[in-house]
């Protein structure tokens, strides 16, 4: 396969993988956010649970970055991936490379749509209502501030700490206890396919940009030449 057919395919494959997680996690997001009241859980095995929350910040609900800022960053981060994706298709790569970095830019921009156009789209969750669709720009927040929507729980394991363990001996203990979305799910399991099958993917990238550098033909110094007498 010709070098310009494979960067063509491979740029095909990255806008598929990246447009059908989209869709994917927007279906169960507002499936979840129209149907679901905030807190409400659906078991559907004894290991795996639809528990729907909102996430206000950061992973886990961290808040300590301003939501604004927080969304700007995530809108910068995404733009460069993107970028940085356009950059692989044009040079040697293998296509599982460009595969994996598609699903954590997939699973980037998904939350990001949730923070950029639910709070102006969407009435407020409730603990006894659901959510309803309401002219754009009436919805309970503003542009960028919006909630990110999250609805997977698996708890694997639920037992307790020992008695004889300082500190949270007798606790309860849950593995695996956050609750996340398929957005979530498309960047970590990007993320851990990355490390385990193409973590030397990188190293070409920089390899090339170094080689073109030494490569670049130099300018040949001027020979004065004495004119003749």
């Amino acid at each position: 396969m010709s070098n310009a057919k494979k960067t063509r395919n491979d740029a095909w494959l990255a806008a598929g993988i990246v447009i059908a997680i989209l869709v994917v996690d927007q279906i169960i997001k507002i499936a979840v956010k129209t149907h679901m009241c905030l807190g409400e859980t659906i078991e559907v095995t004894d290991w795996f649970f639809l528990d729907f929350v909102e996430n206000r910040g950061m992973a886990f609900g961290m808040t300590f970055i301003p939501k604004v800022a927080l969304s700007l960053f995530r809108i910068v981060a995404v733009a460069v991936i993107a970028w940085y994706i356009s950059k692989v298709v044009r040079r040697e790569h293998r296509t599982r490379y460009v595969v994996f970095l598609s699903m954590i830019l997939a699973g980037a921009a998904g939350n990001i749509i949730d923070c950029m156009f639910y709070g102006l789209i969407f009435s407020p969750s409730g603990f006894a209502h659901v959510a309803q669709f309401v002219p754009f720009g009436e919805g309970y927040a503003s542009f960028l501030t919006g909630k990110v929507v999250d609805m997977f729980y698996f708890p694997l394991i639920v037992s307790s700490w020992p008695e004889w363990m300082p500190f949270i001996g007798g606790n309860d203990f849950v593995f695996f206890s956050p609750v996340f979305n398929f957005a979530d799910a498309s960047i970590s399991v990007g993320v851990i396919l990355l490390l385990l099958f193409s973590y030397r993917d990188f190293q070409p990238m920089f390899e090339n940009e170094s080689q073109e550098a030494a490569d670049e033909p130099e300018e040949a110094p001027e020979i004065e030449t004495k004119p003749e007498e």
